[in-house]
């Protein structure tokens, strides 16, 4: 068996794992996000959405803004 300390270490860098692969998963989300604002606003663009179907672009929105927050 480890020192308290050795314990501790581990125990550490499972978190730190743990929290990288949070971040990396959140900026996964962020360009999915991305991808699916860019794509909504060339759909309107070229007239495949009519303004009143803005809800997919609210959701993204608040999506992005939600994953934003939890940086902060």
């Amino acid at each position: 068996m480890g020192t308290d300390n050795e314990q501790y270490n581990t125990a550490l860098q499972r978190e730190i794992e743990i929290i990288e692969g949070i971040l990396e998963s959140k900026a996964q989300y962020r360009k999915i996000v991305k991808a699916g604002i860019a794509q909504w606003v060339k759909d309107l663009q070229a007239g495949n959405i009519k303004m009143q179907t803005v809800q997919d672009l609210d959701r993204l929105i608040e999506l992005g803004i939600k994953l934003q927050k939890d940086e902060l």
